[in-house]
């Protein structure tokens, strides 16, 4: 997967390949920087509101000063896609405690951030969301905070990284027995009486952008919806199970630890989550999602 030809770095946009950041960074020293990744689709920024609200949020928690008005944040993430000539793909905004020449802990009394953007042109539906993906357990090790989105990820890209030597596609995390999140995203599942759950906010789980839109989208559908925690056993016992997350949107989660969730398909509240949110999104179901469609 190729990055777009131009990234946007400290106040002007630069040949992706030659954006420098100091080794002095407070995102390279100590992981102090928050990030966002939003769809495109159709020359569209998904869900841009939410993505800016989260980002002042978890600014605010980490102590960075939000670097500009979210207007202008969202006026740059335009101009950057139109000068990669991107319709459909993922801008990430990264925003760090920046670089002030020597390493401390507490740095300077006023912050002055980093602000690197970058666009990653691809597909949004594909084979992913059409036939879904396996999943396996992993304890939940990242720090209590969860509700920011920071660059903290370690634990995330482990988990990725075994999920990977094991044949599956995301793992879900496990904390006091019950599943917290998806690697990199939020977890549902479908009971067998059609109820869907997906556990309640906290500093436990990210807020996702995904996830809020998917329940306001789901309110006029008839279903019944919990916000509660399950356990690895619920989604052994469950009907369905997917993720919510602005990368892979709604992805069906088929099997977890080899363990086949429903008939190992993805199912048809999965298939509705998928529809409305694509509609939602612009997308021509019929000619990207016809698996999609009642």
């Amino acid at each position: 997967m190729e990055n777009g030809p131009w990234a946007w770095l400290d106040g002007q946009f630069v040949p992706a390949e030659d954006a420098r950041i100091s080794p002095f960074d407070r995102a390279f020293l100590f992981g102090h920087a928050a990030y966002e990744v939003t769809a495109m689709y159709g020359g569209k920024l998904v869900d841009w509101p939410g993505h800016g609200e989260r980002l002042v949020r978890t600014l605010a928690g980490i102590d960075i000063p939000l670097p500009m008005e979210i207007g202008a944040l969202e006026a740059l993430h335009l101009d950057l896609a139109a000068r990669n000539t991107m319709a459909e793909g993922l801008i990430y905004l990264q925003v760090s405690g920046g670089a002030y020449g020597f390493r401390d802990f507490a740095g300077p009394e006023q912050i002055m951030p980093t602000v690197f953007l970058f666009a990653t042109p691809r597909p949004l539906v594909g084979a992913t969301a059409r036939d879904g993906i396996a999943a396996i357990t992993l304890d939940d090790t990242r720090w209590k905070r969860r509700d920011y989105k920071t660059t903290q990820l370690l634990s995330q890209a482990l988990a990725y990284r075994k999920a990977r030597e094991t044949g599956a596609g995301t793992a879900f995390m496990v904390e006091d027995g019950l599943v917290t999140e998806a690697a990199s995203a939020n977890a549902w599942i479908v009971g067998a009486d059609g109820r869907l759950f997906t556990r309640a906010l906290s500093p436990a789980i990210l807020p996702g952008i995904t996830r809020a839109r998917a329940l306001s989208l789901l309110a006029g559908e008839g279903l019944s919806i919990e916000e509660r925690a399950f356990s690895p056993e619920d989604v052994h016992a469950a009907a369905e199970a997917f993720t919510t997350s602005a990368g892979a949107i709604i992805a069906p989660v088929t099997a977890l630890d080899g363990i086949s969730i429903g008939n190992g398909k993805p199912g048809p509240v999965t298939r509705t989550v998928q529809r409305l949110y694509y509609q939602h999104m612009g997308a021509n179901l019929a000619a990207v999602a016809p698996w999609a469609l009642p």
